[in-house]
């Protein structure tokens, strides 16, 4: 699968020259006629769009292959099938045609009339961990976007062990004796449509910025780090997450593929024709049961040729320009403390069984003398730990080797209260309800507050009781994002001046909130305890 990114490019270009303005919302691909639709804001939508072929049968856990042209009009009307998964996240609300194993499908807004306006181009990847998730979540929604004058997408790509299994057969099927990754190649393979097709739908491939948050943030770090996507884009926005430990970190191939030799065992196939044969409802049922493995990224030597860590500290990335932040709460103190009343010596003797041998260090690093303190601590330590550190040292490593500008942010809004609840109500309708049993109120912005706000989607959340306070800060949010998908840049008029992280010898660090600033980076001391601490043994 080599890319050839000039030759896409001029090919591009030769096809849409002659193509005439859209009518009738159809567009033509190079694998055929779409229709969509045009929302009652002029901006034009094409929903379902397939970008592989669909990976059932033999095709599956097979690297995505060419869709198939079709004669006739294909109708954009209706989102594609959210790839197999489990109900997991309460917050996820899907608009899907449903949940298939073919569900290879694509989501296009656009504002341009015809093919010959070049916008600039946002590519959106989901987050859920890498076990759900899908492209027509209302949170990721491209019309606010397009309303900016770019041209927005969501892309599906697989997930769990459709997305993400490796196996010793596998690897030696494969041309390029690799397996696993299957989803990264999957949000490979829809940047290359991008590159095909993106100019007849009044889009410039080259000037392509790909996003996403969580697992779609750690997403963009691994296309920013692959050979196969590194040519593809322009820009990388990442909200909370890069693919480097502990954060979804790649495993060596062996180790994935004796991980997919112990589910085939105990799926009871003894062959990867009788995997493949297996239903995949029942293969998804299979991952639920106790014991059983979790999927995740790995060193394949084809998709990522060696630790993205260790690629970006080489300069072997993309050198792209990146905007790149996390939130303020991304995680509660409770991982921390459990059920442990948050006082000082709770909260040391937390510290002491997480670092037995550094607790000291880490009570100065995130001191605290108080129960509210402590709570504040404890919950940086926790975000820390799960998310903030990756997404930092994928910011630090790039701004040194990138040789373009890091932008780096700090989210701190909460969400405001919940509206009444209603009956089978939308996204977190009961994540943060203590009196049903859910964790604690958020005391900052929890993990995946900050999409509706920089997307421009607060009103397709109807459970929280937006404020004013909100919209504004979800105009700055997105406006920034919007400024940078266009230049590169996030700044311009009627937003604070955000200067880039690596220029000069002071970290600057811009604080969106109702109050959006820039201020000098704190506890860089806590990163590089952190550092050491998930440096890799090998």
């Amino acid at each position: 699968m080599k890319r050839m990114f000039g030759s896409l490019l001029a090919a591009a270009v030769l096809i849409t020259s002659a193509l005439p303005a859209r009518a009738d919302d159809k567009v033509r691909t190079a694998n055929g006629i779409v229709q969509g639709t045009t929302e009652a804001s002029g901006i034009h939508a094409f929903r379902g769009i397939p970008f592989a072929a669909p990976p059932v049968g033999d095709l599956r856990w097979r690297e995505p292959q060419p869709v198939k042209d079709w004669t006739d009009v294909r109708s954009a009307t209706q989102f594609g099938p959210r790839c197999m998964q489990r109900p997991v996240f309460s917050d996820m609300v899907f608009r899907s045609n449903g949940v298939a194993e073919d569900c290879l499908y694509l989501n296009v807004w656009t504002p341009a009339a015809g093919p010959r306006e070049r916008r600039p181009v946002l590519v959106y990847f989901y987050g859920g961990g890498y076990v759900a998730g899908d492209g027509s979540e209302p949170r990721y929604d491209g019309e606010s976007m397009a309303r900016k004058g770019i041209v927005a997408l969501t892309v599906n790509y697989r997930l769990g062990v459709f997305g993400f299994f490796a196996h010793p057969e596998l690897t030696k099927e494969s041309p390029h004796h690799a397996s696993g990754n299957e989803g990264l190649l999957d949000q490979s393979a829809a940047l290359d449509w991008v590159q095909k097709n993106i100019a007849a739908f009044g889009g410039d491939p080259s000037k392509v910025t790909i996003a996403g948050e969580s697992a779609g943030s750690t997403s963009v770090s691994a296309q920013m780090a692959s050979p196969l996507s590194k040519t593809l884009i322009a820009g990388a926005i990442g909200e909370s997450g890069a693919l480097i430990n502990p954060t979804l970190g790649p495993v060596p191939l062996e180790e994935a593929e004796q991980t997919g030799v112990k589910f085939a065992t105990a799926a009871g196939a003894t062959s990867l024709a009788a995997l493949r044969a297996i239903p995949a409802e029942q293969l998804l049922e299979t991952t639920a049961k106790e014991g059983m493995p979790r999927f995740g990224t790995t060193v394949d030597g084809y998709f990522l040729p060696r630790r993205p860590a260790d690629i970006f500290a080489a300069g072997d990335q993309a050198h792209v320009p990146l905007l790149v932040g996390w939130n303020s709460e991304e995680n509660n103190y409770r991982s921390i403390l459990h059920d442990a009343e948050p006082t000082p010596e709770n909260y040391a003797q937390a510290v002491r069984k997480l670092y037995p041998e550094r607790a000291d260090e880490v009570l100065k690093l995130y001191a605290a003398s108080n129960n509210e303190e402590v709570m504040a601590s404890a919950t940086s330590l926790a975000s820390d730990r799960f998310i903030a550190y990756s997404t930092w040292k994928w910011a630090d490593l790039h701004g040194k080797t990138g040789g373009k500008p890091v932008y780096r942010y700090f989210y701190s809004r909460p969400r405001p209260a919940m509206n009444a609840p209603a009956e089978g109500s939308g996204p977190r309708a009961n994540a943060a309800d203590s009196s049903r049993g859910g964790p604690p109120p958020a005391r900052g912005a929890a993990h995946s507050a900050e999409i509706e706000y920089a997307m421009g989607n607060l009103a397709t959340n109807k459970v929280y009781a937006w404020t004013p306070d909100d919209y504004k800060v979800s105009e700055t949010f997105q406006t920034y994002f919007s400024n940078f998908v266009k230049t590169g840049d996030p700044n311009g008029a009627g937003v604070p001046t955000w200067t880039p992280a690596n220029r000069g010898d002071a970290v600057s660090v811009m604080h969106i909130d109702v109050n959006t600033r820039v201020e000098p980076e704190q506890h860089r001391d806590r990163y590089a305890f952190l550092d050491e601490m998930f440096k890799p043994k090998s």
